[in-house]
């Protein structure tokens, strides 16, 4: 590994235009995140063709404060790499990050290397943490996907298990629109169950008693549904927190229990969690305690690394270079890249 290696992060798979500068495998030199959420909070989600128009916008302009603030004047010499996600994710989206990694990777004569999103969300924490090394299981919890990973070494992933139907994420968001909390659901709604009572309401835990590593949250959802219209057909207002607080104590269950399984299946005793819903509070206290009772090691990314970033992209990016993996100007954006595919290459 190259200690002083320069890579340009650039993300931009679903509404959030992320650029970074990292030296090596975890040194921050700079990093920008432009948000829609208050562009798509008025639809209820994430619409695709805004979206890319809003990338269209910011890309260039943090790639160019990304410069700056990493002191980098002449990128030609002073770039290594350009990692971009090049899936999974929105077409468009993807597309305005691709094309644009690639036009800077033309210009300036630097490599460049398309990253996969759930690849980069796994070295969310190898940013953070220089402890970790393969094997683990990785657990990536977000408003698209819901997979449990084995990590055997980077490079070499097997999908041991992902949702059926809704990412959790996405259910969580579906249930804060039940309740009117508004968008994003995610934060909402935990911060709604930190004030309600778990006891009060009890709803099915999604696939608890199924020995395989699989996530339903579709019927966790219309259970929800169901409740709240039962409060509304008798006139009545539904206690928001105390559902907020059933849902998602059956939710982190069905994620723990099946991430129980995996470590019981594969004899791992290390653990990673990712993505948007990593961030979530109760997930993680629960997730603490889980590994503390079975004596394994977790590593929790901070808040900033779990939504989507371009450090988790710079940083898969250097370390796939540094496996040998390469990518030329006919990289092209796959929105249904899968982990376990060889990397998109053109």
């Amino acid at each position: 590994m190259n200690k002083d290696f320069i890579t340009l992060g650039i993300e931009t798979s679903c509404d959030d235009t992320a650029v970074a500068v990292l030296k090596g495998q975890n040194i921050v030199l700079s990093e920008f995140v432009s948000s829609q959420i208050e562009d798509h909070a008025a639809f209820g989600g994430v619409v695709p063709e805004f979206a890319s128009r809003k990338h269209m916008e910011a890309l260039l302009p943090l790639v160019q404060a990304a410069l700056s603030r990493s002191g980098i004047k002449d990128p030609s010499r002073e770039i290594d790499l350009i990692a971009v996600t090049c899936g999974p994710g929105l077409m468009g989206s993807l597309m305005v990050g691709v094309m644009t990694a690639k036009g800077l990777s033309q210009s300036w004569g630097v490599p460049l290397l398309g990253v996969n999103h759930l690849e980069g969300h796994i070295f969310a924490n190898l940013a953070e943490e220089t402890s970790l090394f393969p094997p683990f299981l990785s657990m990536i919890v977000s408003g698209g996907h819901t997979e449990i990973i084995l990590v055997r070494s980077f490079g070499d992933y097997s999908l041991l298990g992902a949702t059926r139907d809704d990412a959790a994420g996405e259910a969580y968001d579906k249930v804060a629109k039940l309740l009117d909390l508004g968008y994003p659901g995610g934060p909402l709604v935990d911060k709604s169950a930190a004030l309600g009572s778990s006891e009060k309401i009890v709803f099915p835990v999604p696939m608890k008693t199924k020995k395989e590593i699989a996530f339903s949250f579709s019927g966790l959802k219309t259970a929800v549904l169901w409740e709240v219209k039962k409060f509304r057909e008798n006139d009545l207002v539904p206690p928001v927190n105390d559902i907020c607080a059933s849902f998602q104590k059956a939710a982190v269950e069905s994620l723990i229990c099946k991430l129980d399984l995996a470590h019981e299946m594969t004899d791992i005793a290390k653990i990673t969690l990712s993505g948007g819903v990593a961030a979530n509070s109760q997930l993680r206290r629960s997730l603490e305690e889980f590994a503390l009772s079975r004596d394994l090691e977790i590593f929790i990314p901070p808040v900033a690394r779990c939504t989507d970033n371009a450090v988790m992209i710079a940083a898969a990016g250097y370390n796939s270079y540094m496996r040998g993996e390469r990518s030329d100007l006919t990289l092209s954006p796959s929105p249904s890249l899968l982990i376990t595919s060889q990397r998109n290459n053109g």
